[in-house]
Formats: C-alpha cells, structure tokens, sequence
C-alpha cells in the first residue's frame, strides 16, 4: 500500500512536471526558430520549403508566446489513457493545435502548425519515465526523451529531424534540448500523425470532457 502511494505521488508530480515542459516548447525552441514579428504569409500553398515553413513558424509562434491567438480545449478519458487538445486561432483561422495524451509511464505532446486546414510542421515529444535508484522514501527518476520534428510540403514530409535525451532528478545539470544536436531521419513517414491530425480536426467542435475520441 506505501509503494502505491509512492508510485501514485509520484506520477502527480511528474505529471505537473511534464505539462510545464510542454509549454515550455513554445518559450524555448531551437536556435533556427528564432522569435520574429510580423503578419502570417497568409499565402497558400506557399509553404513549398524548409525555409518557407520556418518563417511561418517563427510568425505564428510568436503569437502564441505573446498570447495573441484566440484557443479553445477539451479533455478526455479513453481506458487507463487522457488527454487534452486546445486549438489555437487568428481571426477565426485554426493556426495550431496542440495534442497532450498519457498514462502511467509515458506522456506524448504534438504541436500542429496548420496552413489552410493542413499541418506544414509538426513538433512531437515522447517521454517514458522510469525510477532510477534513490529510496521509497525519497526516490529518484529519469526522464528518456525522444523530440521529433517534421517539415511538411504538399501533405509530405520534406525534412524530419530527431534528438534524444535523458532527465535525472538526481541530477543538478541536466541535458537541455536547445544544447542536443538534431539527426536528421531518411525515408520517415507521417501516417499515423495524420491519422491523429484528421482524428483531431474531426473534434475541433467538442467541449468539456468526453470519452475516446
């Protein structure tokens, strides 16, 4: 019975842990997404390159950093998994969605940035948590992270980057994203992100708190 206390608390504090991690996304990304100001390109099919996307990215980030964009958000409960999706907006427009789903030892993010009703760059961030020695009375944990980040042109991906890190709570300095170096990823594919993306856009309407989605 204490060990599922522990678990349970502990599952809590991670879990609020986690929730200011993602929207730390948002504050602190790679030094390529720069902050800038301005309009959106508001161009269609315009979106055609890596460079393109990025300048699209920097406008709309830099909104929601500055809350500018108007959201709206449900939550859900499917078996032993919830989640929480808010989607965020400009004058009516979807601009971003954002799409937070865990359970026990695993959480997942993904951020869509979206251009005429379609993703043109997507951000996800896979953590499974673990203990990692310490005591029952004061345990330790780690975090294994997995960010991917995809570039998307014509519904396909034109560029995929991925880095992985690990979290101790043993430790002072941990890792930071922004210090990890991209790899870049061959021959990757966007499938079931878009399966999510149509699942998600077929919600847009939902409120309060539902079952699956």
């Amino acid at each position: 019975m204490k060990n599922l206390l522990l678990i349970s608390c502990a599952f809590v504090v991670l879990s609020c842990k986690k929730e200011d991690n993602r929207t730390d996304h948002f504050k602190n990304s790679d030094s390529l997404f720069s902050k800038t100001s301005g309009d959106s390109l508001q161009i269609k099919n315009n979106l055609n390159s890596v460079e393109e996307i990025k300048k699209e990215y920097n406008v709309v980030n830099s909104k929601l950093i500055a809350k500018k964009l108007d959201s709206v958000s449900f939550d859900y409960e499917c078996e032993e998994r919830s989640g929480n999706v808010v989607y965020y907006s400009e004058n009516g427009v979807l601009k971003v969605m954002k799409h937070f789903n865990a359970d026990s030892h695993f959480s997942s993010t993904e951020n869509y940035f979206v251009n005429d009703g379609k993703p043109y760059f997507i951000f996800q961030q896979q953590t499974v948590w673990s203990f990692d020695g310490g005591t029952s009375e004061k345990p330790e944990t780690r975090d294994d992270i997995t960010e991917q980040r995809y570039y998307i042109a014509e519904g396909k991906p034109i560029q995929c980057l991925e880095k992985k890190y690990t979290l101790k709570s043993s430790l002072k300095n941990n890792s930071k994203s922004e210090n990890i170096e991209n790899k870049e990823l061959k021959n990757c594919s966007i499938d079931e992100l878009q399966k999510t993306f149509d699942l998600l856009m077929k919600n847009k309407d939902q409120k309060g708190k539902i079952n699956c989605l």
